[in-house]
């Protein structure tokens, strides 16, 4: 028998593989974990619990996916958008934002409740908020659905369109106050949300989807926002044409209602001529250009000629736009150079599209003069295989990703800026890239290859003095199973990679390419959908007012067994913080705060739901929510209510050096074990999950009627396992209270007979 200690200091392995079971001899296995649910791993090393979700509001229509985008005017003006089926709405200082203040006046204790609002130019279907009433407060704090309005009156429906019936309320006094959630309208369908990609500048957002023209999202307030298909500026245009046809218009100055005549249709859409969808397609013709705004047939259509063509006598020096409903429009978009950047169109899925330099709308290349640096471009990439372009970075170099391999575009050399005359494009790689943007994540691209399994990392290395990908899901491939969905990067307070998966889990990458820490986490939502686990369909990241990133997520979950679908965000979590009430580790959460009361409302999005409480610093008895409310077992003054989820942190098979070697398949026992830990309390250790031992808190000095105090420190226990040849250490945290494992002391019995 031998009697050893082991040190597990650093969790910086991440969740590893279960392939790697066996394979104690790399670096990475002492510092992995066979699981790490719900805790995140840090830089530094440590694991921590990670914090809850706070919820903000339910999508417009929780029957259908939505998904989150980030908007960023500056570093204190950003806003989350909501985009859903031919919709946004917006989201700002962790709020939705509103409009439309509009008095209430009256209130009926009937079913449905009638709203008298005088002028209130409400719509059916809107969805609002009420606040303020006096008397009938039931109605306050919710969101309804406007039915059957007239001038000054509005019925009002659950947001599932179920009336709400005030049979039963207190009866109106006054005041009140109705706010309308705040929406504009798009093109873009429930199935096109996921492949929508955009770049922006100050407030302007420009997006591209290759079904729909480029459109861009300009804001001007809070709630004043516009989308609008871009005019773009002479170009870009197809290659000129080299057939025998002619087209012959009835004018060439500037204006409407111009007709053009085709000689034939050879030239003109591989031959099929002019079709209905190339109403808004740009046509350039001798010096100007103008743009199609109806089609006859395949040799006749109508025009606006927007720049004077020179003549009106039939040509055959005329050339197509690039971007139509006929030819496809693009499907990336980025800033370069102070240049827009697009690529990759349905008819030229390998073609990159620049703008002229500072002048983003701007397309003419200038093909009948000479050629000025700052004149836009149309490049197309040549390589051995047609692959369309996926994604576009920029950092030195613009980084661009293809269906098979990754290229570099540059002015050909360092620090040379990209001209029409100069540009260079290398190829990198040949992994080939997933339809999904990249992050660039410090001097590295972070992409998903084309099987949407594994993240590279797309990096200059100077001893080939090139471009590598290594495959960043090498040691943790289990991590990315079913393929990743969408990708967000939290750059603070520490660097973590967000990405959803395809079966609804939420996976996070903590990333310090400096400290070379790859940690792979995984993280289920409280709550169910169905029989199974919450799910997470969209992730985004925001930077807010105090420069830290934070992380929004939609969430999908079953309550009271209807489909809901709610827009939330991960709370802050300050190491430094020891105040118990301040304390957020519940999912879907609300906050209480005022006076002591024992009865908490406005969980209406919980209802049904079995809840977990935190009521002044201190966990309390799990409630179920019913009618919106629950009912505390002692008054609080500060109570957060939410969604209850498990932390759980698995070592690897312990590789302690028994008398002659490993320990590892040789009987052992872990006797006791110390855990250092940071201001954490509640914790749960065991050899597996049917044997776990709460560790004690509170000590006599602890008052009885105050919150357990945060602990760091070491807690030294007796370890509850037998003699076996696993030795697995489990660490968990199931109540609303942090934890933060620095290392982990076991000290085990070997048999080395």
């Amino acid at each position: 028998m031998a009697r050893v200690a082991v040190q597990l200091t650093n969790f910086t392995g991440g969740e590893l593989s279960p392939r790697l079971d066996g394979r104690n001899d790399l670096n990475k296995y002492s510092s992995g974990c066979k699981t790490l649910e719900n805790m995140i791993v840090y830089p530094h090393g440590s694991a921590a619990r990670r914090s809850g979700t706070q919820f903000v509001a339910e999508v417009k229509n929780s029957a259908a996916k939505t998904r989150l985008i980030p908007f960023e005017f500056s570093t204190t003006q950003t806003y989350m958008l909501e985009f859903g089926n031919q919709y946004i709405r917006f989201y700002k200082d962790n709020g939705q934002i509103l409009e439309s203040d509009v008095t209430i006046s009256g209130a009926t204790q009937a079913n449905p409740v009638v709203i008298t609002a005088t002028g209130h130019s409400y719509d059916n279907g809107d969805e609002i908020s009420i606040t303020g009433v006096v008397g009938m407060t039931e109605l306050n704090n919710k969101r309804y659905l406007v039915a059957n309005k007239t001038t000054n009156t509005f019925e009002i429906t659950n947001v599932d369109g179920t009336n709400i019936n005030g049979t039963g309320f207190t009866a109106y006094t006054s005041g009140g106050v109705a706010n309308r959630v705040y929406e504009i309208s798009t093109p873009y369908l429930t199935a096109e949300l996921f492949d929508i990609k955009f770049a922006q500048s100050a407030d302007v957002m420009y997006i591209t989807h290759p079904n729909h023209e480029v459109e861009k999202l300009s804001r001007t307030g809070h709630t004043s926002w516009t989308l609008a298909d871009v005019d773009f500026t002479d170009g870009p245009y197809l290659d000129d044409n080299i057939t025998t046809t002619t087209l012959n218009p009835s004018a060439h100055t500037v204006g409407t209602g111009i007709t053009v005549v085709a000689s034939a249709t050879t030239g003109i859409n591989g031959g099929s001529g002019f079709q209905s969808t190339d109403v808004g397609r740009l046509v350039r013709f001798g010096d100007g250009y103008g743009k199609i705004t109806a089609v006859a047939d395949t040799l006749n259509f109508t025009m606006e000629i927007l720049e004077d063509m020179g003549s009106s006598t039939a040509s055959t020096n005329w050339s197509l736009g690039s971007f139509s409903d006929t030819t496809g429009h693009p499907t990336c978009v980025t800033f370069f150079e102070q240049r827009l950047v697009f690529a990759g169109t349905k008819d030229q899925p390998q073609t990159l599209f620049f703008s002229k330099s500072g002048d983003y709308e701007n397309m003419n290349e200038n093909r009948g003069g000479t050629v000025a640096d700052d004149d836009a471009i149309i490049y197309t990439i040549a390589s051995n295989q047609v692959n369309a372009i996926r994604f576009m970075t920029a950092t030195r170099t613009l980084i661009v990703g293809t269906a098979g391999g990754e290229f570099t575009v540059s002015g050909g050399g360092t620090d040379v800026a990209v001209t029409p005359t100069n540009i260079l494009i290398k190829k990198q790689s040949n992994h080939g890239a997933a339809n999904l943007d990249a992050i660039a994540a410090g001097n590295a691209t972070l992409f998903l290859q084309r099987a949407k399994r594994k993240i590279r990392e797309l990096a200059y290395n100077f001893d080939v003095d090139g471009y590598l990908a290594p495959d960043m899901t090498i040691l943790s491939e289990h991590i990315t199973e079913g393929g990743i969905t969408q990708m967000a990067y939290q750059q603070e307070p520490n660097q973590i990679v967000w990405m959803t998966r395809d079966d609804g889990e939420l996976i996070g990458l903590t990333y310090q390419r400096e400290q070379q820490v790859t940690a792979w986490h995984r993280q289920i939502f409280g709550g169910s959908f169905g029989s199974g686990n919450a799910v997470c369909e969209s992730v985004a990241a925001l930077p807010t007012d105090d420069a830290e990133y934070q992380v929004w997520v939609i969430v999908k979950r079953t309550i009271n067994s209807v489909t809901r679908r709610y827009v939330e965000y991960l709370n802050g979590f300050d190491f430094t913080e020891t105040d118990n009430t301040t304390f957020n580790f519940l999912d879907s959460q609300l906050n209480y705060n005022g006076s002591a009361t024992t009865t908490i409302t406005g969980l209406d999005h919980l209802e049904g739901q079995t809840v977990s409480i935190l009521a002044d610093g201190s966990t309390h008895p799990d409630k179920t929510v019913s009618s919106g409310s629950i009912t505390l077992d002692r008054s609080s003054t500060k109570v957060k209510v939410g969604l209850p989820f498990t932390s759980l942190l698995q070592t690897m098979r312990l590789d302690a050096g028994a008398a002659n070697g490993t320990s590892q398949a040789k009987t052992k026992r872990i006797y006791d074990i110390s855990l250092r830990l940071y201001e954490s309390v509640g914790v749960e250790v065991g050899p597996d999950l049917q044997n776990m031992e709460r560790i004690p808190f509170r000590s006599s000095a602890d008052s009885m009627d105050t919150a357990i105090p945060v602990f760091t420190g070491d807690k030294e226990i007796e370890f509850r396992g037998n003699y076996e040849t696993d030795g697995f250490i489990f660490v968990r945290q199931t109540q609303p209270l942090p934890l933060t494992v620095l290392s982990l002391y076991p000290n085990l019995v070997t048999n080395d007979g």
